[in-house]
Order: structure tokens, then C-alpha cells, then sequence
């Protein structure tokens, strides 16, 4: 009985030891892994970095005509809808022209009614002058007539004008294009009732050309002054958005628009449309490439956001706030060590370095991986 207890504890004294070293090895092992791996680092390279402003825009037709009508009426007539071709006075629709020609008609009866009042005005004017050379009549008679006649005059000058009034009316009722383009919008139907007693009530809208296209971007104060004349800019559309599209821009306004305390000025962008994939009203997301270099030194931009959690203890750390200039670290002794640089243009993710103790393939600190004793529970062995 006691041989088999000695035996007993003779293999929990061995299982108890093993587990020991395991344990000894694995907290060793640990500690060794956390402190190699307690920051994260990344290689200086040499590549390309273009400089970007991001803005929105909205694609619109180089000219767009709105056809409207100078006269109420019914639309009687359709010749054109939604993407018709179209040519300089062609005709688009036309209005009921009954109540038109029933009033041109009017005006030309009034007219004739017009001409022969004046001819009998001259007539008597013609007697009156004889009768007053004879001195028949008194010269106030004679100036009475002559009133009426110059009052006839008048009134066929005003029949005349109100002819020419309902005619150019009765013209009107026939919509025609003013330029030659593609019917971009139709607003009417056959039987319906337009009125143009205060404001002209549109018909169609006629792109001149969508060969030739253009974006209204709207960009914010702070990026206005890295725009110029002929600048080039990138886009994108949401239906194709795998495809990239350039266009340069052709004007700065100089009106600003204001909500809300928010500054912003239009900037509108030429756009080459020749395959007519771009249609008007698409919204552009687009890049300004403000300023682009190539096969320069970069480093990645989360180096230049890190700082260690220590950086009231460090001496370079300390030396580098006094400095303009930016700092990135290094891995030095397992410490981190700061190196101040001097940058140049950003794409988001790299940084031009124009100077500083740094060159290629160097590697920098970018962060900084949480410590495992702080994040998990420590195994403990406890030996009585």
C-alpha cells in the first residue's frame, strides 16, 4: 500500500513539475512576443504622390434652352418628344388656333373698315378746301375736317398694328426650335392648357450638343485657392463606377453661395462627351489634382500621427515639439526614437519628405499594439 503511494506522488510531483516548465516557458514566451511585436512599423518607399480636393458636381448640357410659348392656348399638335433630334426652326407643337385666326379676322375687317373711313375723310377733306378757296365755309370749318381726316389716318395706323399683332399671335401658336440639338425634356401633352398671361410657361428643353458637356461643382472656401483656370480635374459617376473621366476647368465664379454660414463657389468644368456615355444630371464625384510629383521619398501618414505613450519621458520626443517640423519614429534599443522630417504634398495615405535623417526602406513606427498584460488575464500557478 505505501509503495503504491509512493509511486502516486512520484508522478504528481512529475506531472506538477511539467506542468511548471510549460507554464515558465509559455510566460517567457509571452513576454518575449509582446515585446517584439509592441509596435507596428513600415518601410520608407520611394513611388508617386498626387495631390487631391474632393468635391461634388452635377453634369449639365454646355447650352439648354427652355421652349416656351408667348400665348395661351391648347396644345393641339405634337412633333417632338424625349430625345428627338431637332433642327433650327422646326416645328415642336402647335396651339389650337381657332380663337387666333377668329380675332386676326376681326382685325382685318376692322382695318378695311379703317381704310374707308380715311377715304371718306379725304373726300370731304377735298370738297372743304374748294368751299373754303370760294369762301363758302369759315377757315374754323375747314380745320374741323381736317381734324377728322388726321383722326382716320390714325385709326388705320392703329388697325394696321392690331393685324400685325394677331398674325404674329396666330404665328406663335406654332412652336419651333430655336436651335438644333436633342429634346432633353417634354412638359406637355396633347389637350393640355397652357396660359402665358405672367410668365412664359415651358414646353420643351433642347440641348444644344452633348458632345460637349459641362459640371457645376460647388467647392468649399478653404479649397478655392487651389483652383485655376484650364486646371485639370478626375470624376466618377455612380453608373459607371469603375470608369475614370477627365475634364479641366473653364470658370471660377466669383459669386459665392452662403447657407448656413457655409461659404462655397461654383466652378464649372468642361467635359469631352464624344461617346455619349455622360447624360445630363449624373452627379460627379471629383478630384482637383491640385499638385502631383513622381518618384519621391513617402512616408505613410499614420507615422506621422503616432506618438508613443511614453513621450513625456523622452528626451527626442520633447525636442521635437519645440520644432515646426513633424516627427516620425523608429525602433531604437526597443525604444522609440523620434527624428523630426520636413514634408511636402499629402494624398491621404503618403507624405512627400522633402528633409531629414531618413531615406528608404527605413522603417517607422506607425503604432503602437496594446499590451496583452493590461488586455488578458495572467495564468497563475500557485505551488503549496
Amino acid at each position: 500500500m505505501s509503495q503504491k503511494f509512493i509511486i502516486n506522488t512520484k508522478s504528481a510531483l512529475t506531472l506538477l513539475l511539467v506542468i511548471f516548465v510549460i507554464t515558465v516557458y509559455w510566460h517567457s514566451s509571452q513576454q518575449n512576443e509582446s515585446k517584439a511585436s509592441q509596435y507596428k512599423t513600415r518601410s520608407i518607399e520611394r513611388g508617386d504622390i498626387i495631390q487631391t480636393i474632393s468635391a461634388n458636381g452635377t453634369l449639365t448640357p454646355v447650352v439648354l434652352v427652355n421652349v416656351g410659348t408667348q400665348i395661351s392656348g391648347t396644345v393641339a399638335k405634337l412633333y417632338a418628344d424625349y430625345n428627338d433630334q431637332v433642327e433650327v426652326g422646326q416645328i415642336l407643337a402647335e396651339l389650337d388656333p381657332a380663337l387666333l385666326r377668329a380675332q386676326l379676322q376681326q382685325s382685318k375687317a376692322n382695318l378695311l373698315n379703317a381704310q374707308v373711313t380715311l377715304k371718306i375723310a379725304e373726300n370731304k377733306l377735298k370738297r372743304h378746301r374748294l368751299l373754303k378757296e370760294k369762301a363758302f365755309i369759315s377757315p374754323e370749318a375747314l380745320e374741323i375736317v381736317e381734324q377728322e381726316t388726321e383722326a382716320a389716318r390714325a385709326q388705320l395706323a392703329i388697325s394696321k398694328a392690331q393685324v400685325e399683332r394677331d398674325q404674329a399671335n396666330l404665328n406663335y401658336s406654332v412652336i419651333r426650335s430655336p436651335i438644333s440639338g436633342v429634346v432633353i425634356a417634354r412638359d406637355v401633352d396633347i389637350g393640355q392648357t397652357v396660359a402665358a398671361n405672367f410668365q412664359t410657361p415651358t414646353l420643351f428643353q433642347i440641348a444644344k450638343d452633348l458632345r460637349q458637356m459641362q459640371i457645376n461643382i460647388s467647392v468649399a472656401e478653404a479649397d478655392i485657392g487651389y483652383l485655376h483656370i484650364h486646371q485639370q480635374i478626375n470624376f466618377t459617376v455612380d453608373a459607371f463606377q469603375h470608369r475614370k473621366f477627365t475634364g479641366l476647368v473653364k470658370q471660377v465664379r466669383l459669386n459665392p453661395t452662403i447657407q448656413e454660414n457655409v461659404v462655397t463657389y461654383n466652378v464649372v468644368a468642361m467635359v469631352d462627351n464624344a461617346d455619349g456615355t455622360l447624360l445630363p444630371g449624373m452627379t460627379a464625384n471629383i478630384h482637383f489634382v491640385v499638385a502631383q510629383k513622381t518618384d519621391v521619398l513617402r512616408v505613410p501618414n499614420a507615422a506621422l500621427r503616432f506618438q508613443p505613450k511614453n513621450i513625456e519621458n523622452s528626451e527626442n520626443s520633447k525636442a521635437a515639439k519645440v520644432t515646426n517640423q513633424s516627427t516620425v519614429y523608429f525602433l531604437s534599443a526597443d525604444q522609440p526614437m523620434a527624428v523630426n522630417v520636413k514634408t511636402g504634398i499629402s494624398d491621404g495615405n503618403f507624405t512627400e519628405i522633402l528633409s531629414g535623417e531618413i531615406k528608404a526602406d527605413d522603417k517607422v513606427i506607425i503604432s503602437e499594439v496594446a499590451d496583452k498584460k493590461e488586455s488578458e488575464s495572467k495564468f497563475k500557478l500557485r505551488v503549496f
